[in-house]
């Protein structure tokens, strides 16, 4: 009955780091994965890394709001920093859908259920399929599985510095999607100042009727030619924020815990 107990309190403080995890991660939180089949992901996972976590050293199974909070805090470092990286898709597609003419264009984004611009809906998808394409979401869970020795079960402590470097490395997802944006945002400049230049060279052209399907049709076609640098700019961007968490968990924590 001993060892039971102490298995069932392992089990427990494991299924709530992951489930912090699973809850805001790529791919992990999308709600087209139905939540019965991440519940039981969940489960599992929890079964399986109990007695291997439980058996590390400095691990503690007794369960108590301060070993709980530290678990959901470990999970949270992971599932919010890689949450940054859907952020800056959506925010590159913003900045692209303006330069389309499609601000206006919106859709229901199954994830959050709130109202999202056309092109970053499609960025997002385009974000999942690299990452499902490139394997980043087992790299993600093994980092996780990793992290039970960086952080043992039950003793990990939120820092106030772990959760400044989160906000800070939020700022960091406006440059990424300037970045990732600026390519259409340069041709469409063009476009612009070019017809502009017309327009003085002739008056009588059309200028605001040839305007937007030009900068469409230039965004489009090298928007489609720039797709093959997608999954190293994705993968980059997903390896510096596993990184992070990796190094916010590893780090002795100096605040005071939840």
């Amino acid at each position: 009955m001993p060892e039971w107990s102490e298995f069932l309190s392992a089990m427990t403080l494991v299924l709530v780091r992951v489930s912090g995890m699973v809850t805001f991660a790529p791919f992990f939180s999308s709600t087209a994965l139905p939540m019965r089949v991440k519940a039981v992901f969940t489960l599992a996972v929890a079964y399986l890394l109990a007695p291997l976590v439980a058996s590390l050293p400095h691990a503690h199974t007794a369960l108590s709001l301060a070993s709980l909070l530290g678990e959901l805090s470990v999970g949270l470092v992971y599932g919010l920093t890689l949450a940054l990286l859907n952020e800056m898709l959506l925010f590159a597609g913003q900045i692209v859908g303006v330069q389309f003419s499609f601000s206006l264009v919106n859709l229901l984004d199954p994830t959050t259920a709130i109202q999202t611009p056309l092109m970053g809906e499609l960025f997002q998808l385009l974000g999942t399929l690299v990452v499902l394409a490139a394997g980043l979401d087992r790299i993600l869970l093994a980092s996780m599985v990793r992290s039970f020795r960086a952080a043992p079960l039950g003793s990990y402590a939120l820092a106030q510095l772990t959760a400044l470097s989160i906000v800070r490395a939020a700022g960091g997802i406006f440059l990424a999607a300037v970045e990732l944006a600026a390519p259409v945002l340069a041709a469409t400049l063009l476009v612009e100042v070019a017809v502009s230049l017309l327009g003085k060279l002739s008056p009588q052209l059309p200028v605001m009727s040839l305007s937007v399907p030009l900068k469409t049709l230039t965004g489009f076609v090298l928007l489609t030619g720039s797709l093959a640098l997608w999954p190293r700019f994705v993968e980059a961007r997903f390896d510096s924020l596993l990184d992070l968490a990796q190094r916010l968990i590893a780090a002795p924590p100096t605040g005071v815990g939840g």
